[in-house]
């Protein structure tokens, strides 16, 4: 079982993250893939870009850390994370968890695993742009906090 983390500025190419997951040389049955996107929120000032700021070594292991803990609870075959950083349009890709098991409960359970995970404990920092020109930094929302404990 391997697993690979990147933090980068630059964008990703899905198919290419596909591929790699396949190349693994495991015999994978189940192949989840989860692509998190800039939205715009509703209302009369909506979100028009994303700042994620971070700490470039503190992130990466708290990332692998992650991949390591769904590697104890599932039998994975391969496991990718990509998360982007810097300034980000809406539509703009951000994150994309790729998780390769033997079979599809594994693997499914492994991404979401690692989403709620991720959005809870990895150390990364948003800040919102509307498009009345005001920002500010996002809170940690109650919803994702209470996705993450179902992981306890």
């Amino acid at each position: 079982m391997t697993g690979q983390v990147q933090v980068q500025t630059g964008d990703f190419d899905v198919g290419e993250q596909y591929r790699a997951l396949l190349a693994s040389g495991a015999d994978s049955g189940g192949l989840a893939l989860f692509i998190g996107r800039v939205r715009a929120d509703e209302g009369a000032d909506p979100v028009v870009a994303l700042e994620l700021e971070h700490y470039p070594a503190m992130t990466e292991r708290s990332l692998q850390a992650l991949v390591g803990q769904a590697q104890e609870r599932w039998a994975l075959d391969q496991v990718s994370v990509v998360h982007r950083v810097g300034r980000l349009s809406v539509g703009d890709q951000i994150v994309f968890v790729g998780v390769a098991a033997a079979h599809r409960r594994e693997a499914f359970a492994a991404a979401q695993f690692l989403m709620d995970k991720l959005k809870t404990t990895a150390p990364f920092w948003k800040k919102e742009f509307r498009r009345s020109g005001a920002s500010a930094w996002v809170e940690a929302k109650a919803s994702d906090e209470a996705a993450a404990s179902y992981w306890a």
